[in-house]
């Protein structure tokens, strides 16, 4: 594969904590009486925010909710963040293969950009692709569709790896080969349904599916 595109939250980075106490602090500025806990909004991580808060809240809350979730986000729930053990090393032996290498996440490109930095890994990657604040391009088929023209990368020469169903889906729809990975927040099952090309249990797993 010439163009490998990484999925942030799940993939390269364990966002839990920041992700779900910024939702936890939104709801609750929202007057919301019961607040899920933490572990019951792991499935916020991954998917564009706003489709988020329209489960959690309805339509008309989704807007106010998205604000007010980028107040405690944007100065503390970054970097409530790690990245995940081994994947440094993969990044390093598949840009030293000769690999290009891009993030494509649906968080805006305003946050991925400082996460990316604050962890250095920046030097891995060529350009960190995500959404505007404004919602365009938070839909992973519009984005890698994007991606792909803005890097001249030929579909069938390039990967999306990713954790959740809708990494799968974007690359499907734009005749990428899908990589799902199991240690972020996706299951086997809601990876392959979506049309993951292979699994991968660990990190360093990701080697093996790359030619």
């Amino acid at each position: 594969m010439d163009a490998i595109f990484f999925d942030l939250d799940g993939t390269l980075t364990d966002p839990k904590p920041g992700i779900t106490r910024s939702i936890q602090y939104a709801l609750d500025k929202l007057g919301q009486q019961t607040i899920p806990t933490e572990d019951e909004l792991t499935w916020c991580i991954g998917p564009p925010l706003r489709a988020s808060f329209v489960k959690l809240l309805g339509e008309a809350s989704a807007d106010l909710a998205v604000s007010l979730y980028r107040e405690r986000f944007s100065d503390i729930g970054l970097y409530e963040n790690a990245v995940y053990a081994g994947v440094e090393d993969v990044l390093t032996a598949l840009r030293q293969s000769g690999h290009r290498l891009f993030v494509a996440t649906s968080k805006a490109h305003v946050f991925a950009d400082r996460i990316i930095d604050h962890f250095d890994l920046r030097r891995h990657f060529e350009r960190v692709f995500g959404s505007e604040l404004d919602g365009t391009r938070a839909d992973k088929s519009d984005l890698l569709a994007y991606a792909l023209k803005t890097t001249a990368v030929e579909s069938s020469h390039a990967v999306m790896i990713g954790d959740r169903s809708h990494d799968m889906i974007g690359a499907r729809n734009n005749g990428i080969k899908g990589i799902g990975v199991l240690y972020g927040y996706g299951s086997a099952q809601e990876l392959t349904a979506a049309g993951a090309y292979h699994l991968c249990a660990t990190p360093s797993a990701i080697l093996d599916c790359i030619s």
